[in-house]
C-alpha cells in the first residue's frame, strides 16, 4: 500500500491517536497509583501512631512496632520508625530498633496548634521516608509528640514495576492495534478500490456501465448510488448531444441540398428571367431557413453556456401581446386562424423586451402552425401574488400524452397529429424554455387530443408593480 493512500493515512492517524491516548492514560494511571499508595501509607501511619498514643496514655510499654506495622500495613517494612517526643520536640522514650527522625520546624509549629503533619524526607538511605508527626492532646494541651515513619521502598518499587509493565505493553498494544487498524482500513476501503476500477473502465463509449451497489445503505453504498445517478445523467447528456448533432446535421443538410439542387437545375440549361427569379426566390427562402436555424442554435448555445445577455426592464405583457399579434396578422389571415387577446389589466414583468417578444412570438407561431383553419388562438396575461402568468391556448388537434414531456427538447417533433403540419426545425419551444428559465420562470403545457393545447408561462412579477 502506498504511503499516500487513504488506508495508510488512516492507520497512521489511528495508531498515533491511540498512542497519545494510551500515553495519557498511562501517565494518569501512574499518578493515581502513586497517590493511592501514598494515601494508604498515610492512613496506616496514622493508625500506628494512634495505637502507640493509646498505649502511652494507658501507661503500657511502647513496644511491638513491627507487629503494629504488620497489622495496619499487611507487612513489616524493613525499617519501621517510631519516636515519642515532648512538646518541644525533645526525645522522651525510644521503641525497639528506633531511629532518630528529623523534626522540621513546620511539623513542630503545626503540632503546637494540634495539627498532624505528613512529610517525605530524604535521609542517608536509598529511598525517602514518609513521616507522620502527630500531637498528643490531653485537657486541651499538647503533652507529647508522636513520630511514626517508614521507608517508601515498597511504594517506589511498585511504581517502577507498573512503569515497566506499561512500557512493555504499550509497544505491543500499538503494534497489534496498528495491524488491526490497517486490516480494518483495507477491508473498509476495498469497495472504494473496486469502484475506482469500475470507474476507470467507464468512458464516453461505455457510459452504460454502472458501479456495483452493496445494498447495505451505508456511506459507500450511498456514494455508489450517487455516482450511478451522475453516470445516468451523463449518459443521457451524451445521448442527447449525439442526437442533437445528428438532428442539427440533418436540419442543416436539408436546405443546403434543396439549395444546391435548385441552383444546379437552373445552371444546366438557359432559363428565362422569370425562371431565374423563381430559383433565386426559392434559394432565398432556403437561406432564410438556414439563417433561422443557425440563429436558433447560437441562441441555445449562449443560453446553455450562461452568457445570454438580458437587458432587464419593466415590460407590460398585454402590450407585448398586442405587438406580436400585429406582427403575425398576415400569417394568421393566411392560415385562417383568429388570434384573440384576452388581457384587460396591465401585467408587468422585469425582463428583456426583445427576448420576451421572441418567447410570445414562438408560442403563438407554434399555436398557429398546429391549429386548423377556422380555429382560434387565445393569448392572455394575468397575475397572482407572485407570478405574471401568460397563457397561449389553441383549438388545434392537441398533443399526444407521450409527447408532452418531450416537446421542449431540441429538434423534437411529435409523431402524432401535431407532426402532420411540421415544417419547422423543432427549436421554437426549446428557445421558449431557455428564455423563461433565464428570466427565473417556468413553462408547462396541458393538452388533450381533439381539444387543443394550452401553454402556460409563469414569470416573476416586476418589483415596482408588486409593491404598488
Amino acid at each position: 500500500m502506498k504511503t499516500s493512500s487513504i488506508g495508510t493515512r488512516l492507520t497512521l492517524w489511528y495508531t498515533g491517536l491511540l498512542a497519545a491516548t494510551l500515553l495519557v492514560l498511562g501517565v494518569s494511571a501512574y499518578i493515581l497509583l502513586n497517590y493511592s499508595l501514598r494515601r494508604e501509607v498515610d492512613a496506616a501511619l496514622n493508625s500506628v501512631a494512634s495505637a502507640m498514643v493509646e498505649r502511652a496514655r494507658e501507661g503500657s510499654e511502647v513496644s511491638g512496632i513491627e507487629q503494629l506495622f504488620r497489622q495496619y500495613f499487611g507487612f513489616a517494612p524493613p525499617d519501621p520508625y517510631f519516636e515519642m517526643l515532648d512538646p518541644e520536640g525533645r526525645r522522651r522514650t525510644q521503641a525497639e530498633r528506633n531511629r532518630r527522625l528529623l523534626l522540621t520546624q513546620q511539623a513542630l509549629d503545626n503540632a503546637s496548634r494540634g495539627i498532624a503533619t505528613y512529610e517525605t524526607i530524604e535521609l542517608s538511605g536509598r529511598y525517602p521516608i514518609r513521616i507522620l508527626t502527630k500531637p498528643v492532646i490531653l485537657e486541651n494541651r499538647v503533652v507529647n509528640l508522636v513520630q511514626a515513619g517508614m521507608s517508601l521502598e515498597r511504594t517506589h518499587r511498585t511504581g517502577k514495576r507498573f512503569l515497566f509493565i506499561l512500557t512493555g505493553l504499550l509497544p505491543l498494544g500499538l503494534t497489534l492495534a496498528g495491524g488491526g487498524g490497517w486490516l480494518l482500513a483495507r477491508r473498509s476501503l476495498r469497495p472504494v478500490y473496486l469502484m475506482t476500477q469500475a470507474a476507470q473502465r467507464i468512458s464516453a463509449f461505455h457510459l452504460s456501465e454502472r458501479l456495483e451497489e452493496s445494498g447495505t445503505g451505508d456511506e459507500l453504498d450511498q456514494l455508489a448510488k450517487t455516482l450511478n445517478e451522475s453516470l445516468e445523467r451523463l449518459d443521457q447528456s451524451f445521448i442527447q448531444m449525439r442526437q442533437f448533432s445528428a438532428d442539427a446535421s440533418h436540419e442543416l443538410q436539408t436546405p443546403l441540398t434543396v439549395l444546391k439542387g435548385e441552383i444546379e437545375v437552373a445552371l444546366k440549361s438557359p432559363r428565362s428571367g422569370e425562371e431565374y427569379r423563381n430559383t433565386l426566390r426559392s434559394a432565398l427562402e432556403e437561406i432564410d431557413r438556414l439563417a433561422r436555424l443557425v440563429e436558433g442554435l447560437l441562441f441555445l448555445a449562449r443560453a446553455d453556456s450562461g452568457v445570454l445577455k438580458i437587458d432587464r426592464q419593466l415590460v407590460n405583457l398585454p402590450e407585448l401581446i398586442s405587438i406580436v399579434r400585429s406582427e403575425l396578422a398576415n400569417i394568421s389571415i393566411e392560415r385562417g386562424v383568429e388570434v384573440e387577446c384576452a388581457s384587460d389589466q396591465p401585467v408587468y414583468v422585469f425582463g428583456d423586451p426583445i427576448l420576451l417578444r421572441q418567447m410570445v412570438q414562438n408560442l403563438v407561431l407554434n399555436a398557429l402552425k398546429y391549429t386548423p383553419e377556422s380555429g382560434r388562438v387565445t393569448v392572455s396575461a394575468r397575475q397572482d401574488v407572485r407570478w405574471a402568468i401568460l397563457e397561449v391556448s389553441d383549438t388545434g388537434e392537441g398533443i399526444l400524452e407521450k409527447d408532452q414531456e418531450k416537446i421542449f427538447q431540441r429538434f423534437y417533433r411529435s409523431t402524432g397529429a401535431r407532426s402532420e403540419r411540421g415544417g419547422g426545425a423543432g427549436l421554437g419551444l426549446s428557445i421558449v424554455q431557455s428564455i423563461v428559465v433565464a428570466h427565473g420562470g417556468e413553462v408547462a403545457v396541458v393538452s388533450q387530443l381533439g381539444q387543443g393545447s394550452t401553454f402556460t408561462v409563469r414569470l416573476p412579477l416586476g418589483e415596482t408593480r408588486r409593491n404598488s
